[in-house]
């Protein structure tokens, strides 16, 4: 990303970004046509590769964007002094509401888990990755010192598999296969009932990490 890219009105950012997230999206990495995204965006290809140095760039950039605003609303969570169920029921509330809102950026992370280029997917799950696992490890971290969390689990692998349940949940609101997986495990209605899946994830989580002692 130059810093021309920077400069231009921020409606004209959003528009390039939202562009690049559904080509990305709906095509994957390779299959995705610059010239697809620039009319989308209402552009022209050379003001598109004025702003990206190319298609990586461009592809880079359109998935931290995202990420950047998901680390702020977890950052917000994780600051309050709630106990660690009311923060994991906040952050399943965001995952319904983010998943819904941002549906094609959840579809972007599920085509970039198969995503064939290992170059790109090195750096792109270090972006995204990195910042959950920081915050799920500390929250477990500090649950544990205050004595909600067994004190045998270990920080980094539970926040391993809290992730793997949070980013699954996603794609089952985001994406079509996970969808019917949801809706065949569970019920026809299960886009209708967020009650209830906040309140079975939690007692399944809260069994997991109970302090039994």
């Amino acid at each position: 990303m130059t810093e021309l890219f920077n400069r231009i009105p921020e409606q004209k950012r959003n528009r390039i970004l939202q562009a690049g997230i559904h080509e990305f999206a709906t095509h994957g990495y390779d299959n995705a046509n610059t010239n697809h995204i620039a009319k989308q965006a209402n552009i022209s290809v050379g003001s598109l590769f004025q702003y990206f140095e190319n298609k990586e760039d461009l592809f880079l950039t359109t998935v931290t964007s995202g990420a950047g605003a998901i680390k702020c609303a977890l950052e917000d969570i994780m600051t309050g002094d709630e106990d660690i169920l009311i923060k994991v029921e906040k952050i399943l509330r965001l995952i319904q509401k983010h998943s819904r809102d941002h549906i094609n950026m959840i579809r972007l992370y599920n085509e970039m888990s198969t995503q064939s280029n290992s170059r790109i997917m090195l750096q792109t799950v270090e972006s995204l990755e990195s910042i959950s696992a920081v915050l799920y490890s500390s929250l477990i971290e500090n649950a544990q010192k205050k004595g909600e969390v067994r004190p045998d689990c270990d920080p980094k692998m539970f926040a391993f598999l809290l992730d793997n349940l949070f980013m699954m949940l996603q794609f089952s609101y985001s994406c079509d296969y996970y969808r019917e997986r949801f809706k065949i495990y569970v019920d026809e209605d299960i886009f209708e009932m967020d009650d209830f899946v906040v309140e079975q994830v939690l007692a399944f989580i809260k069994a997991a990490l109970s302090n039994t002692d």
